[in-house]
């Protein structure tokens, strides 16, 4: 054996391949006699090292019979890497699942903030619909008394006009009533945010 210091990670290592040369049962001043000579481990060193060893579930033991018994088998450190190996593989699993809520979130907040980008659009088609409106009524105003048939075709266009710019508003309240819920945001910061009038309601 080297006569340089071992570390105390080098003597966990050198530990625990006398357990597993030997595949025998120790009591604790049978290792502080064989693991000086075998492994190079001095004796005052062994206890801290076999300590270490059963608290990172390395080496088993138990009390039999009054004394304190320590083993580890080969088949142990498969075990013991099997475990691992399954709880990375859970922690993978649970991490992967993790992501894909993560991104479908995303991809949800993703498509709220295009229906939101579209209410800018929305508001305009609605201005365009009421100055429609409102030059429908002023011609109307002008035919009030002269043409019944025109009349009555510019009071089904004006209808017309009225329940496309309701549909537009509906549009609006929809996407904000959707919004409100899915991010906590208040109606006042909404309107504020994407320039909707306090005062947006339906046309009478």
């Amino acid at each position: 054996m080297s006569k340089k210091g071992l570390s105390f990670e080098e003597k966990k290592t050198r530990m625990l391949q006398l357990f597993y040369e030997k595949k025998e049962f120790f009591q604790l001043k049978e290792l502080e006699r064989i693991a000086p000579k075998e492994k190079g481990i001095i004796a005052n060193s062994v206890k801290d090292v076999i300590q270490a060893l059963v608290d990172d579930g390395s080496i088993d033991t138990d009390k039999i019979a009054g004394s304190i018994y320590f083993w580890s088998f080969p088949s142990k450190l498969i075990n013991t890497k099997k475990r691992k190996l399954e709880d990375l593989q859970g922690r993978l699993e649970t991490s992967s699942k993790k992501l894909k809520l993560m991104k479908k979130s995303v991809e949800e907040a993703q498509v709220g903030k295009e229906s939101m980008e579209d209410v800018s659009g929305i508001l305009k088609e609605i201005e365009k619909l009421k100055e429609q409106k409102e030059n429908l009524e002023a011609q109307l105003k002008a035919y009030k008394e002269s043409d019944p048939e025109k009349l009555n075709e510019m009071k089904q266009e004006i209808q017309t006009v009225k329940e496309a710019a309701n549909r537009w508003t509906d549009n609006i309240f929809a996407v904000k009533s959707w919004c409100k819920k899915k991010f906590m945001i208040e109606d006042k910061v909404l309107n504020k945010q994407f320039g909707i009038p306090e005062d947006l309601d339906y046309i009478e």
